[in-house]
């Protein structure tokens, strides 16, 4: 995982397969073609199948650090398989990449760890947008701390409130602990992960977090692991994919007594587990079919990625409403992949317009009732 917070992937077109380059610098223009010429003749899991040889012209994303990775290793596949533009994946936080999507208007995807709030939605109205919603998978939130801490195994979400907030020594939270400092590692204000931790564990009010002792933000999750893994008493959170890549120094937390685990996430019962989303507009992904045609590769094959990066598949319904919301976008396009597009199934939500509720995760909101 690379430590800078932008990444620009590009091929070059004389090359089947280029190396990737990292950076800030100015991407240079290409003018994509309004047709559907990349769509196959097939399906994959339910959309038209994506050949990246034929795709052209330049895609723009931005958000969520937790995110990241799995852009990262999905862009790194379309490359590799012929795609001929350039991919921008700035990280930046989910908040500012709703920022930059619903407000600036700069980017073609907004990547989340956090669903989009009404505020947002507004915001992206009165530039013309329409926030889709696609999930892509789920992460659960990492609570970590140094592998030379050896008296912390398991805090209740009671003690995760004390830990982050007014205790201001281990032996506050528990007397068996050591007196010393507790050192804080946290992500940012604007990133999804903050706004989920100041959610789920202070009720949405984030000042006994931002109040505490010794803390440290950053917006880059690596940042916070080399402070954390660099003291026995500190402590921070972050995407189990930060986690799995750094796990030889760091030992991870269970709450509530249940272990972060691909069985104890997929059943619901971790604590902290929290859907992963891409964002896009109908519009944009109909006038830049190299957006269109890098979510469908993003929707087809992220399973296939998703544990190699460090998260969980999102649930199979989640995935084929993402899917659906795909082919409703991209519906009545007169091009030679509309064909295809007909027989992809369904093209609208199976829940009733204006439902906000994810049969996954209750408190996720679906974008449909802005249509």
């Amino acid at each position: 995982m690379k430590k800078s917070p932008v990444l620009i992937i590009s091929l070059l077109l004389l090359l089947a397969i280029s190396p990737l380059t990292a950076g800030g610098k100015t991407e240079k223009v290409t003018t994509p073609s309004n047709t559907l010429a990349w769509v196959e003749n097939s399906l994959s899991n339910g959309l038209p199948g994506v050949n990246p040889l034929k795709v052209s012209g330049n895609i723009i994303t931005a958000g969520s650090s937790t995110v990241y990775p799995l852009s990262e290793r999905m862009a790194e596949r379309f490359i590799e398989e012929g795609y001929s533009g350039t991919i921008t994946i700035d990280s930046i936080g989910s908040g500012a990449g709703f920022e930059r999507f619903t407000v600036a208007g700069e980017t073609d995807i907004a990547n989340a760890s956090r669903p989009i709030k009404d505020k947002e939605i507004v915001a992206a109205k009165t530039i013309g947008r329409v926030p889709l919603e696609f999930r892509v998978g789920t992460d659960a939130l990492a609570v970590v701390v140094s592998k030379q801490n050896t008296f912390v195994k398991d805090l209740t979400k009671q003690e995760l409130a004390k830990v982050f907030s007014t205790a201001k020594t281990w032996s506050e939270v528990n007397s068996a602990w050591p007196n010393e400092p507790i050192l804080r590692f946290i992500p940012g204000t604007d990133s999804g992960t903050f706004d989920y931790f100041s959610e789920e564990i202070f009720k949405k009010n984030p000042e006994p977090l931002l109040s505490a002792s010794n803390l440290q933000l950053s917006e880059d999750d690596n940042i916070l692991v080399q402070g954390i893994k660099g003291s026995p008493y500190g402590i921070g959170f972050f995407g189990y994919a930060y986690y799995a890549e750094n796990e030889a120094s760091l030992n991870i937390l269970s709450i509530e007594g249940i272990e972060a685990s691909a069985a104890n996430v997929d059943n619901g019962t971790y604590p902290l587990a929290r859907p992963l989303f891409l964002y896009s507009d109908a519009s944009i992904m109909r006038s830049k079919p190299q957006v269109a045609a890098f979510i469908d590769f993003y929707l087809s094959y992220v399973n296939e990625e998703i544990v190699g990066v460090g998260y969980f598949p999102a649930h199979d319904e989640a995935l084929k409403k993402g899917r659906s919301l795909w082919l409703e976008a991209m519906k009545g396009i007169n091009t030679p992949g509309q064909a295809l597009i007909e027989r992809g199934g369904v093209a609208s939500f199976s829940e009733p317009r204006g439902s906000r509720i994810s049969p996954c995760f209750p408190g996720t909101r679906s974008v449909m009732e802005a249509w």
